[in-house]
């Protein structure tokens, strides 16, 4: 379809989006801040109350954006909920800044172009990662969300989030207020291919299109050829329209001016490289004018949709960091049973206490012992199952990047566990008893959830495999009312036991067969049940497992440290083709002659340092507190534990992350644990070398008002036992001088996140010289460069807060 077509048909359709339109070529306009800028707006102003002073200056922006040939203009919201207002004092006007916003785009929109309301972050994390609930989060979104949508929004368009956390809160907001109103979600990625919190586009695409976001892109942070493989792994990760909205090449500071070094010829030359990728909604972010869209739209112009093929309705799941999926081609998927408490009385024990210590740790081990999905029941009698669910979750996502099932018969506790879980997850179980179906199907279409299908009637369980196809197919098909399809289901074949029923076995591999011959859909079960109460249950087991794989199972739920088991499923590879010509099974005989570390090491087990090292790698904040006591007792100075176990484990760390083998949440981890380490020996020897490293004085520059990656880098040099002062954001630069001097630090850390505001790093290195202050200056933040900081006299640059502490560190001598 071409453009002029496409607008004759949105002029036909204005008052509503239909789902054939979703589907066409759409241009958004592009910046606005910048614009607003040279409209009026003073350097560190609320780009929001523009609505209100200079509602003339907005809609001129939306009618030259709409003369260039935007079919989809944002309003000037993108910071207009109460989280991001606050900062300005105008946290109560969030309606009034919102609706203003939406008069004024559909004024100038008229019957020519559509109306986005926009959202932005809050600019704060999540907890664990951060000081926010959720709940909190998800009200921010839903207030804003509420005043666009009253005042006649045609989209959300939730933009530049760097945390699929926020993202989902986000988008679980807008659906509440409006579920008719198509929402679209664009997350903001690193030129590492991933958010700031560790989301690569396959999973952010998962975990999105199955909340029902109806659009799922990328915008701002890298120029259109970095964008181009990530709207391709987007458009091949889910069938909904895909958006995308570079920015004009990276920001440059030239003579204290900002500028976007990609014109708009150049720009509008990548938009059908970008249609050719999968896009289809198209537009501008930081840099781009009018001048650019209207270049876009002239290489679009004559331009045909692409062509994308329905992708094959396969079983994914994802963590924050990672898909996996389960399907009869692929490669069997272990799935850990072992954070379950029934018939474990230590592991119950520790739940009823409000424990977690060997929850994670089982968690952590299951992974390295093969572990790909994490089954997590908290089933603990006389316990809160909801408040014990959330945060075994929370936890758990923090630790590994396995995704998860959520194993409970308590909706409570279901609804707990997914809401707080940041990815597309696993409801373990539904049956086909009536409260079951009513109670969790819903909660599965809400939060984008699998369901793995138990076939339990209200006879209780089926003998036949004929009876459990039936119950299975009942459960599909109530799943399907509720808006589930295919690539929702994994059907669990029912394991008895054979001690009590000789036929248990037999009805097993016939129902495995029928499911994979009548339904498609993978299968999997518990498989210990079956050898209950008879002798040599391991050779029972692994006997019994390869007779299922053979006959279709594709994700046993078991426990991955059983070597027998892993000895069947590796032989059974071999046999079934799966390992062709057996190579795999080969090489892994040929290596049982060598000895090797064992797969799944406790820090137990280890002399007391690496322990130290190994507990802060893993953010085991319950043990380290401990583990620090223990080596004081065996006579280890403080200083060899702070050398030899915390910056040890720091510097590997830094070396993952830096690698991409560890993301934000890890980290994060890692430094509390830490912290919590150098806290219990500052207790026990006050007067020890590990007193404050230093004093680091941390701000984000005047005029700019992004501190998410200032609050990281500050977390993160607490924890690693430096006394830092936040001085906050938008800062004079006198106020960061002064408290230098009077606290006579060590090292000054600057923030600016904006090309504009990157001048006042110049300002305050000059006034800090001229008064004399001892500090280094360490600068960074998304515009800033190497190149920048050596031109302004920075004495260091760090692009991230790992890196600002290794050189904090060498800036004070301890590194």
């Amino acid at each position: 379809m071409s453009i002029e077509s496409l607008s004759k048909n949105i002029r036909n359709h204005v008052s509503g989006t239909t789902l054939e339109e979703l589907a066409m070529i759409h241009i958004f306009d592009g910046a606005m801040g910048t614009m607003l800028q040279a409209g009026g707006l003073e350097a560190g102003g609320c780009p929001e109350l523009m609505n209100i002073d200079h509602p003339e200056v907005v809609r001129h922006i939306h009618e030259a954006y709409i003369e260039a040939g935007a079919t989809i203009i944002e309003t000037n919201t993108f910071g207009a909920s109460r989280l991001k207002l606050d900062h300005y004092g105008l946290e109560d006007r969030v309606e009034e800044l919102n609706t203003a916003a939406v008069r004024i785009a559909k004024e100038a929109a008229g019957t020519r172009a559509k109306v986005a309301g926009s959202m932005g972050p809050t600019g704060r994390f999540i907890s664990p990662l951060g000081d926010l609930d959720f709940e909190e989060a998800y009200a921010c979104f839903k207030e804003q969300a509420s005043a666009l949508a009253k005042a006649g929004v045609d989209f959300f368009i939730i933009e530049t989030c760097i945390d699929i956390q926020e993202m989902r809160a986000a988008l679980l907001a807008s659906k509440e207020v409006a579920p008719a109103i198509p929402v679209i979600c664009q997350l903001t990625y690193s030129d590492d291919g991933r958010t700031v919190t560790g989301t690569d586009p396959q999973s952010a695409a998962i975990i999105l299109s199955h909340m029902g976001a109806d659009i799922i892109g990328v915008n701002c942070s890298l120029g259109p050829e970095q964008l181009v493989p990530i709207v391709k792994t987007l458009a091949a990760s889910c069938d909904c329209p895909i958006s995308v909205q570079p920015n004009a090449g990276m920001p440059q500071l030239v003579d204290g001016v900002t500028h976007f070094p990609m014109g708009p010829e150049d720009f509008g030359s990548w938009g059908p490289k970008l249609l050719a990728a999968g896009a289809t909604y198209l537009g501008g972010c930081c840099g781009t004018t009018p001048a650019h869209i209207r270049a876009l739209r002239a290489a679009l112009e004559g331009q045909a949709e692409p062509v994308r093929e329905p992708l094959p309705k396969r079983l994914w799941l994802a963590s924050r960091s990672r898909s996996v999926c389960v399907d009869k081609d692929l490669p069997t998927v272990l799935i850990g049973e072992r954070i379950n408490p029934t018939g474990r009385k230590k592991l119950a024990a520790e739940i009823r206490e409000g424990s977690l210590l060997s929850v994670k740790k089982e968690a952590v081990n299951q992974v390295k012992a093969g572990a790909r999905l994490l089954d997590v029941n908290m089933g603990v009698a006389g316990i809160d199952a909801t408040k014990a669910m959330k945060q075994a979750v929370t936890e758990i996502a923090q630790l590994t990047d396995a995704p998860l099932a959520i194993d409970t018969s308590d909706a409570a506790a279901l609804e707990a566990g997914l809401r707080a879980y940041p990815g597309r997850a696993l409801i373990n179980s539904v049956t086909a008893e009536d409260d079951r179906i009513r109670d969790f199907l819903p909660l599965a279409k809400k939060y984008g959830a699998a369901i793995l299908c138990l076939p339990i009637t209200e006879d209780g369980v089926p003998k036949t495999a004929e009876d459990r196809l039936k119950a299975i197919e009942y459960i599909v098909g109530k799943a399907k009312e509720n808006g589930l399809n295919d690539g929702d289901f994994l059907l669990d074949a029912l394991v008895m036991t054979v001690s009590a029923d000789k036929n248990a076995c037999r009805e097993v591999l016939k129902t495995l067969q029928l499911y994979r011959q009548r339904l498609g859909y993978p299968s999997t079960m518990g498989l210990s049940n079956i050898s209950f109460g008879l002798p040599n249950r391991p050779l029972i087991n692994s006997t019994f497992f390869a007779m299922c794989l053979a006959a279709g199972l594709d994700a046993p739920i078991m426990n991955p440290y059983d070597e027998s088991m892993q000895k069947a499923l590796k032989a059974s590879a071999a046999l079934l083709g799966d390992d062709p010509c057996g190579l795999a099974f080969s090489q892994d005989e040929a290596n049982l002659a060598v000895p090797k570390k064992a797969a799944v090491m406790k820090t137990t087990d280890l002399p007391i340092l690496d322990a130290i090292k190994q507990a802060v790698i893993e953010g085991e904040k319950d043990v380290i507190v401990g583990l620090v006591v223990q080596a004081l007792q065996e006579g280890k100075s403080s200083n060899e534990i702070t050398e030899k176990g915390l910056t040890a484990a720091m510097t590997e760390i830094g070396e993952d992350f830096g690698s991409g083998r560890m993301f934000l949440p890890q980290v994060l981890l890692s430094a509390e644990t830490m912290r919590a380490a150098f806290d219990k020996l500052k207790e026990l020897i006050p007067a020890s070398a590990e007193a404050d490293k230093g004093t680091f004085v941390i701000a984000t520059v005047k005029g700019d008002v992004h501190d998410l990656g200032k609050n990281i880098t500050g977390a993160l040099l607490a924890n690693s036992g430096f006394k830092v002062i936040d001085l906050g954001k938008d800062v004079e630069a006198d106020t960061i001088v002064e408290t230098a001097l009077e606290q006579n630090a060590d090292v000054v850390g600057l923030a600016a996140l904006m090309t504009t505001t990157m001048p006042q790093i110049d300002k305050v290195i000059d006034k800090l010289r001229r008064a004399g202050a001892r500090a280094k200056v360490m600068i960074g933040g998304a515009a800033v460069t190497q190149d920048y900081a050596d031109s302004c006299g920075a004495d260091a640059y760090a692009a991230d807060g790992v890196k600002a502490v290794k050189l904090a560190k060498q800036i004070v001598g301890v590194e």
